[in-house]
């Protein structure tokens, strides 16, 4: 989100030079640049000790394809705990490991998407009511019920980055 107006006082910003940044907004009452603003948000592909993945079903979000747990990041959260409280609050998971996927543009939604990897031991969730459905699924068939490769696609880069190092058992 690219700020007009300034969250502080109202008055309406100009564009000033901030430096290597260019062109930013910039309050002249405040004395203050208000840099874009956008969404920090976790994805994490839950995995037991069999290799299966827990895929979920949202039906606010699409009928056909499951995802793997995501929300927003609260403010004081580093991405680490956001990805953490997610899994607990959807399936009641307590993770053992957690570790970085990498972090992606989603530019539709203006977010900034990181993603994890979350090891647990096989278990039945305990579904949220953000949750409809919710099943483990082999590593290896898993990609047939995702949202298709496309740019930004967090949960897609996620289980690449997971497959590349599982091939390499």
């Amino acid at each position: 989100m690219r700020y007009k107006y300034c969250p502080q006082c109202g008055a309406k910003l100009i564009e000033k030079d901030a430096g290597d940044d260019g062109k930013v907004p910039f309050c002249e009452k405040c004395e203050k640049y208000w840099f874009d603003a956008f969404a920090s948000c976790v994805i994490t592909m839950v995995i037991n000790e069999y290799d299966e993945i827990l895929l979920i079903g949202q039906k606010y979000l699409s009928d056909e394809y499951m995802n793997f747990i995501s929300g927003f990041m609260r403010p004081g959260e580093n991405a680490e705990q956001a990805a953490a409280r997610e899994v607990r609050e959807e399936v009641g998971f307590e993770m053992d490991s957690l570790e970085s996927s990498g972090t992606w543009w989603f530019e539709d939604g203006e977010m900034l998407m990181h993603g994890f990897i979350g090891r647990v031991k096989k278990q039945d969730p305990v579904l949220s009511v953000e949750v409809d459905s919710a099943r483990w699924v082999p590593c290896e068939e898993a990609e047939q019920y995702m949202y298709p490769d496309m740019p930004g696609n967090a949960q897609y880069g996620t289980y690449k980055k997971f497959m590349a190092a599982h091939e390499k058992k």
